[in-house]
């Protein structure tokens, strides 16, 4: 039987989220933006997904904006902050997703906007007291850090930062791609002013998301072409998509407690059983870190052997999903900036695993056995 474990690149549809979607990809098939019957129909079923989403985080509907996803969202917020609220300062880390350090960087060439990273500890977490400098330095600031780190699930304090933010009244956004529909998050308490989401990360459909732009924030225009998304995103909605992102979500949220219990449970077991199996094996960043760290995702770093080139082909074909990378070595080799950073022994093999609801401790166990195995140790 297939196991996997590769939750933080993408997620299995629920089939709660598939029964929603089906009848806008159908019979209700009207474009949102029309004035009859279809498209009344239409409007209504974007503006009730927007309504519930907005419930979730404690909003107001008009503070949610449907994107494709967290890519586009990240883009939408740095580069509208930049364009439209006077922002001339990003904050930021060397560890965070391209989605984020390749607009900083066009940002920064393109508009001279002054690019600043906030320094790291040894295992990648955000030195607070150098970010309060930081910010402290110029009012036109925009403090962007994921809520979770995606390859090695650091934790942010999203409260400690927005305490920053309003102290030295900056904007804040975070990429909250891995914790949204995973981590209770109260978009009413403290200064935060952005965030974006991505809807297959929590069961739902890939290429759907949605951002959460801050009463009072002005974000420029960054599909142009239509009124669309209360004129923040042209181009006709999708609408299935939109439905399935917050059928997704109200899912997750139901039984968010429940499934973060489940998933501390795999991630715990899969650590012990790793230090019993593997001798020299290491967790990456704060992965190991069950209070530091995002329940979903534990980064192992396999001790040096010639068989760790051929690893993730040989999980593979063994029926286990799962992704992986190491550190650059000299720049002779593409890797992981993230691990990079961190001065990971790039002689070290990185293996990303991550859960979801769906998985089991018996699929935990035997993907350690498995690994053990393969490994020959």
């Amino acid at each position: 039987m297939a196991i996997y474990l590769d939750n933080a690149a993408t997620t299995q549809l629920d089939p709660r989220v598939l029964e929603a979607m089906l009848p806008y990809l159908s019979d209700s098939y009207g474009n949102p933006s029309s004035t009859h019957s279809h498209g009344r129909a239409a409007r209504n079923a974007v503006e009730t997904a927007r309504k519930t989403v907005a419930e979730i985080l404690n909003v107001s509907a008009g503070e949610i904006y449907f994107t494709s996803g967290g890519t586009e969202a990240d883009n939408t917020f740095m580069r509208g902050a930049v364009s439209e609220s006077g922002v001339d300062h990003i904050i930021t880390s060397k560890i965070e997703h391209p989605a984020i350090l390749q607009t900083a960087e066009y940002l920064e060439s393109a508009f001279g906007t002054k690019i600043s990273y906030v320094n790291l500890d040894s295992k990648g977490g955000i030195d607070y007291l150098n970010l309060a400098e930081l910010a402290s330095k110029d009012h036109n600031t925009l403090i962007t850090l994921m809520h979770a780190n995606n390859e090695i699930g650091n934790l942010l304090d999203l409260q400690r930062v927005s305490g920053i933010a309003a102290h030295e009244n900056v904007l804040f956004h975070t990429d909250a791609v891995q914790t949204i529909g995973h981590m209770p998050i109260d978009l009413s308490n403290g200064e935060i002013h952005g965030l974006s989401a991505s809807a297959h990360k929590f069961h739902g459909p890939k290429g759907h998301g949605f951002m959460f732009v801050k009463k009072g924030i002005k974000i420029e225009q960054f599909i142009k072409g239509g009124s669309q998304e209360r004129s923040m995103r042209g181009g006709t909605e999708s609408v299935h998509g939109i439905v399935g992102t917050a059928e997704a979500l109200r899912i997750a949220n139901e039984s968010i407690e429940e499934n973060y219990q489940h998933l501390t449970e795999l991630k715990s077991r899969m650590i012990s059983l790793l230090i019993e199996a593997i001798p020299g094996v290491q967790f990456n960043g704060y992965s190991a870190d069950i209070d530091q760290s995002n329940s979903k995702v534990l980064s192992v770093s396999l001790p040096p052997s010639e068989k760790n080139d051929l690893l993730l082909f040989t999980l593979d074909l063994n029926g286990i999903s799962a992704s992986g990378g190491s550190a650059c070595a000299s720049g002779s080799t593409v890797g992981s900036h993230v691990l990079t950073e961190l001065g990971v022994d790039p002689a070290r093999q990185a293996i990303r695993f991550s859960f979801c609801k769906n998985n089991t401790l018996a699929e935990i166990e035997q993907t350690v056995g498995k690994l053990k195995e393969i490994l020959d140790v």
